[in-house]
This record gives structure tokens, C-alpha cells and sequence, in this order.
């Protein structure tokens, strides 16, 4: 999979540009801030319809315009289609494909598959949980793009039920409260089963990827390991993050969604009194977490710099072959991107990240200088020169640059 052509119009920092790309290495050379990174977010965006940067979409419309356009020439193998997604803050966002009538923008989600990797990315560590959540559902929902539905669907009855929640602490509990809650507890706990069953596939299906990939960036004879933390069994997101290393496999991977529900729907009973005192839900996926640990060490807080990034770093490359094993065919292979990364690395794990990731149909590499980049990714490599258009990215041989006009 990859893009022969990207077009951003009022997306951060540029009004109008258009930028040409080859298959394999992309390497994208310039100073910070002169938006090497939004390039980068733009392709992600198209995958996932979110940024790795902000949680919101407005941040991303260029300051004084109404809406950001990102347009795209996708292959996949011999098949090709031409991407369009308007981010409209205040309103729905809109797509195109193939330059047809206007969908939802969710209508794009699978067409183009990319794994993004970023300094940000060490919050996978060391952040809060739901930045560990954030990366199961994004994957779960590139593989599967009806699952966003289901996250939506999830967190809007959780929106309901605390709403309700929170009217009972102020008003006091009624019958007509109890009759209602029962409603919500149903549907949390019917949604919330199916959304942490995905949670666990998409834990079992990376789990031996992350421990190889590991290995593979730091030669470390530990063992990368992960584990889920879930409320169904104890877990507090209240707490600290566990201390002791939890088992690396649950019992909770092994149950059918219908008996996750039921679980759920028991667990929100017992919990009942806690939450009407407390008013909000204590019990569900949206309070989980995942544990990671090297051997039976837990890695935030305890891991060295290079460990930490080198966990961060398998993370990400093991979703990038979860989506290989998740569709083999020739041309399906995410477009790998690598955000301002070398420099975080030292020049071992710059050689290993650089080996692992040129055999990628597409691979594109973002760098504020150029000995970070090892040499063999620089056969094709521009020089972003400017903060507010793509017409001053050239190669550095010198030749005439591929991109569009200059809006100045």
C-alpha cells in the first residue's frame, strides 16, 4: 500500500500543497517547524481519522480558514483510489472516494492502512491509560472499520449513564433512577463485552510481535511482555499502575463475548452504591489498562531511556505486522512513518529501526538532521524548506521539485 500523491489544503500549517511520493523510502529533511510533522499527521489522519498529536479535529484547520481538505492517489497492488476527507469543525466531517458524491468520512476507514510512529509515542509508557486504550481501539478499527461504530456506540451509553449517574447524587436515588440505570447497565455491559473482547484479540494478536520486535531493536535477552488490566478483575484506574508483574495471560482472554457481558453486568451491580456516591462508572473497558514489563520488571518507571523507547518502538512495529498477518496480500503492507524518530536513538538502534523498516512498500521518514538518517533510507530525500507550502520540498540532488505551485 502507498501514496503516489497528497494534497493538503488548510491543513496546519499549509494553504496549498501538493507533494509527490515514490515507493519505498520518503525521507523528509528540514528544521523544526517548518512542518515536516504535519505531512506525516496528514497521512495518518487519512488511516485513522484522528491525530497522534491532538484529540481534537480543529487544531488541525489552518488559522483564519473554515476547513481543512486532505486528498490522496492510494494503491493497493494494481487497484488505486483517490482519497478526499473534509475536517469541518462544528460539523460532520465529509469524504469522498473516487471523487464521488459526498459520505460520511467514516466510509474511508480501511482504503488506506498506516502504522505512525512518534516522539509522542513514549506516552504509550508513560502516559495515562487511556493512551494504551487508544492504541488497541485504533487498531482494531483500521482492521476492522466497523468497530468504530461500536467504540462510538460504547461511549455514548457510558456518556448516558453517568449523566444519570451523577443527577442521582444530586437528587437522590428513586425508583424510577433504578428502572433506568438497569436500562444503561444492560447496554454498557452488551457494548462494553464486545469492545474489551476486541481489546484481547487485538492483545493476543500483538503479543508475540512486540516480544520478536524487542529482541529485534535492542538484542536484549529479556523478554517484552504485556498484560490486560481490566475491572472485571480488580483493576482501579484510580491506582497506581500495578506494581507487581500481573499474570501475562487472563482468563478474560478465553471468554466469549456473552460471558463478558455477563461478567460486566455483575460487576456494575456489585459496584452500584460506589457509583451513586461517587457519580460516575467505575466498572467497564473505558477503566482499563495494559501492563508492560520486560521479564517480570514493569517498564514505566523502571525501564532505562533506550529501553523505553526501544518497548515503544515494538509496539508500533508489531502493529505494522499484526495488519501484514491481518491481510498477507501483495500491496495490502501499511504504510510504515516514522516521525522525527532517529533522533531519539543511538546509532545502534538507528541501524536496526533502519533494517527492519526498508523492506516496507512505503516508508516515510521525518528528520530535522540529516546524520540521523541512515544512509541507506536517503535515496529518496527532500529538503522541507518552508513552514507554509510544499513547493520548496526538493531533493536533495538539486532536481526540480515534484510539488505543486507556491501560494505566495
Amino acid at each position: 500500500m502507498r501514496l503516489s500523491q497528497l494534497v493538503l489544503q488548510n491543513f496546519r500549517s499549509y494553504h496549498e500543497a501538493d507533494l509527490a511520493l515514490q515507493p519505498g523510502p520518503n525521507v523528509l529533511l528540514g528544521y523544526n517547524g517548518v512542518g515536516k510533522t504535519n505531512i506525516a499527521e496528514a497521512i495518518g489522519y487519512l488511516s485513522s481519522l484522528s491525530s497522534h498529536r491532538v484529540p481534537h479535529d480543529p487544531p488541525l484547520i489552518r488559522h483564519g480558514a473554515s476547513q481543512a481538505i486532505l486528498r490522496a492517489q492510494a494503491h493497493r497492488g494494481s487497484q488505486e483510489a483517490y482519497l478526499e476527507v473534509e475536517i469541518n469543525p462544528g460539523r460532520a466531517n465529509r469524504a469522498r472516494i473516487n471523487r464521488g458524491a459526498p459520505v460520511r468520512s467514516t466510509e474511508i476507514l480501511g482504503i488506506l492502512r498506516s502504522v505512525l510512529f512518534a516522539p509522542e509515542d513514549l506516552e504509550l509508557i508513560k502516559g495515562s491509560p487511556s493512551v494504551r486504550r487508544r492504541l488497541f481501539d485504533t487498531l482494531a478499527v483500521q482492521m476492522r472499520p466497523a468497530l468504530g461504530a461500536l467504540r462510538q456506540e460504547y461511549e455514548k451509553v457510558l456518556r448516558q449513564r453517568n449523566a444519570l449517574l451523577k443527577s442521582i447524587r444530586h437528587e437522590g436515588f428513586t425508583p424510577t433512577h433504578e428502572s433506568t440505570l438497569e436500562v444503561w447497565d444492560q447496554q454498557l455491559a452488551t457494548t462494553g463485552a464486545r469492545l474489551l473482547k476486541t481489546r484481547l484479540e487485538m492483545l493476543a494478536a500483538l503479543r508475540p510481535h512486540v516480544a520478536e520486535a524487542y529482541h529485534e531493536l535492542s538484542e536484549s535477552v529479556r523478554t517484552a511482555r504485556m498484560s490486560y488490566l481490566s475491572s472485571l478483575t480488580g483493576h482501579d484506574e484510580d491506582a497506581e499502575h500495578a506494581q507487581t508483574d500481573p499474570a501475562e495471560s487472563s482468563p478474560l482472554e478465553s471468554a466469549a463475548a456473552e460471558e463478558l457481558a455477563e461478567q460486566l453486568l455483575a460487576a456494575l451491580r456489585a459496584a452500584r452504591k460506589k457509583e451513586r456516591e461517587r457519580g460516575i462508572t467505575l466498572v467497564g473497558p473505558h477503566r482499563d489498562d495494559v501492563h508492560f514489563s520486560l521479564d517480570a520488571t514493569p517498564v514505566k518507571g523502571y525501564a532505562s531511556h533506550g529501553e523505553t523507547w526501544s518497548f515503544a518502538l515494538a509496539l508500533r512495529l508489531a502493529t505494522y505486522r499484526v495488519m501484514l498477518d491481518d491481510d498477507p496480500a501483495a500491496g495490502a503492507e501499511p504504510i510504515l512513518i516514522l516521525d522525527d524518530v532517529f533522533a531519539e536513538l543511538d546509532a545502534r538502534r538507528r541501524r536496526r529501526l533502519a533494517q527492519l523498516a526498508t523492506g516496507a512498500e512505503q516508508l516515510i521518514v521525518t528528520a530535522a538532521v540529516d546524520d540521523d538518517v541512515p544512509e541507506q533510507l536517503l535515496a529518496n530525500a527532500y529538503r522541507v524548506e518552508s513552514a507554509d507550502q510544499l513547493s520548496s520540498v526538493v531533493p536533495l540532488s538539486g532536481s526540480e521539485s515534484t510539488t505543486g505551485p507556491s501560494d505566495d
